[in-house]
C-alpha cells in the first residue's frame, strides 16, 4: 500500500490560545509557537504532527497521508490522476511550512483536503510534553487516527479502498453506522460515520500510560462540558479511552491500549456487539440512539464479553493467579 500512516493533521481556527491551553494542559502536547497566527503541537520526534492555524477559517481541515519517497509520491500522483482526482503539485514553501520535504494535495469525495508527502522533518530538541505524561504511542503506526462524518458512507468509502487503497477492519451498523480502516498495523488510521453531513468527528491519540489517560480525564472533568465521551473500552481495537470536547468543537480521544493487526493476514467483519465493552457514554449522540447503545453494552456485560488488554513491555507488571476457578479463566483465552 502507498500510504504508510497519517503523518499530520491541521484545523483552521482563530482560538490559538484555547488550543494552547488545551492541547498542552489536558492532552500533553508540546506547543511550538510559528508565528502570532500558526500554533503548532509535537508528539514525538518530528517538528510537528498538529497545527492549528489562524489564518484558515473555522472548519476546515487538513490531512498529511505519508509515503515513503519521492518514487512513492510519484507513483500516487500519476495513479491519482488516472483516477480522474485532481492533483496539485504544492510548491516548496507550503512543504517547508509542513516540515516536510515535498508534497501534493487533493480532495475526498466529501470535500476533505487530502495532502501526501514523504520527508518529515525530524526535530533536534527531543519532545516535551506539555504536562508530565510518558509519551504518544506514534512510529510506523503514525499520529493516531482520525475519524470524520460524511452524510453518505457508499459514497466515499469506494475513493478511501479502491482509489488510496485503505484496508477495511470492520464496521457496525447500531446504533450508527461506522467503517473503520487501516493502512499499518494500527487498528484503523481512519473511520467514517454516516451522520447526514459531512464534518470531523475526532482525532485519536495514543499515550504509554492508562495512567496518562486517566489523568488527561481528571483535567477534562474539571472543565464544564469537556468531555463528550465518557471512560470506556472498544470492542474492535480495544483502546480504553474518553473524548473530551477540543476548542474547534470536534473532539480529541485519548487512549491506551489500542491493538496491533497483521494486514496482511486480517479479515474484516460486522462488529454485532456495538462500539463499546464498557463505558463510553456519548452525550452526542440522540436520546434514542443513546438509549440503543446503553442496551447494547448490557447485553455484551450480560454475556461475559471480555478482551485481553493489549500492553508492551514496560508499562505492565505480571501478577500470580490467585484460585484455580482463575486459573481455568485463564486456560479458555
Amino acid at each position: 500500500m502507498p500510504m504508510q500512516a497519517l503523518g499530520y493533521v491541521g484545523f483552521g481556527s482563530a482560538t490559538l490560545d484555547d488550543w494552547r491551553q488545551f492541547g498542552t494542559g489536558l492532552v500533553g502536547l508540546q506547543a511550538v509557537e510559528r508565528s502570532p497566527s500558526l500554533l503548532a503541537f509535537r508528539m514525538d520526534d518530528r517538528k510537528q504532527r498538529i497545527v492549528i492555524d489562524g489564518a484558515m477559517p473555522d472548519g476546515e481541515r487538513f490531512f498529511g497521508w505519508e509515503v515513503a519517497d519521492a518514487d512513492a509520491l510519484d507513483e500516487l500522483a500519476a495513479h491519482l490522476e488516472r483516477a480522474q482526482v485532481d492533483v496539485v503539485a504544492e510548491p516548496q514553501t507550503l512543504a517547508d511550512n509542513r516540515r516536510v520535504r515535498s508534497l501534493i494535495s487533493f480532495h475526498d469525495p466529501a470535500g476533505n483536503r487530502l495532502e501526501a508527502f514523504y520527508g518529515a522533518g525530524i526535530d533536534e530538541t527531543p519532545f516535551r510534553p506539555g504536562r508530565s505524561i510518558s509519551g504518544f504511542r506514534t512510529g510506523p503506526l503514525g499520529l493516531g487516527h482520525a475519524v470524520l462524518t460524511v452524510k453518505d458512507i457508499n459514497a466515499v468509502m469506494p475513493f478511501y479502498v479502491d482509489v488510496l487503497g485503505f484496508a477495511l477492519s470492520d464496521y457496525i451498523q447500531k446504533p450508527f453506522r461506522a467503517y473503520f480502516f487501516h493502512i499499518n498495523a494500527r487498528h484503523h488510521s481512519l473511520a467514517l460515520i454516516e451522520t447526514g453531513k459531512n464534518g470531523m468527528h475526532h482525532l485519536m491519540v495514543e499515550l504509554f500510560s492508562l495512567d496518562d489517560v486517566g489523568q488527561s480525564y481528571d483535567v477534562a472533568l474539571r472543565e464544564p462540558d469537556r468531555v463528550n465521551v465518557s471512560l470506556g473500552r472498544h470492542t474492535n481495537d480495544l483502546m480504553t479511552s474518553f473524548y473530551a470536547r477540543t476548542p474547534s468543537s470536534f473532539m480529541m480521544e485519548c487512549g491506551w491500549g489500542g491493538r496491533e493487526i497483521d494486514p496482511q493476514t486480517w479479515r474484516p467483519c460486522e462488529m454485532h456487539d456495538g462500539p463499546s465493552l464498557w463505558g463510553h457514554e456519548r452525550v452526542w449522540l440522540p436520546p434514542a440512539d443513546r438509549e440503543v447503545a446503553r442496551e447494547m453494552r448490557m447485553r455484551a456485560a450480560a454475556a461475559g464479553l471480555r478482551a485481553p488488554v493489549q500492553v508492551m513491555d514496560g508499562n505492565y507488571k505480571l501478577m500470580s493467579g490467585t484460585c484455580p476457578w482463575w486459573d481455568g479463566v485463564k486456560g479458555k483465552g
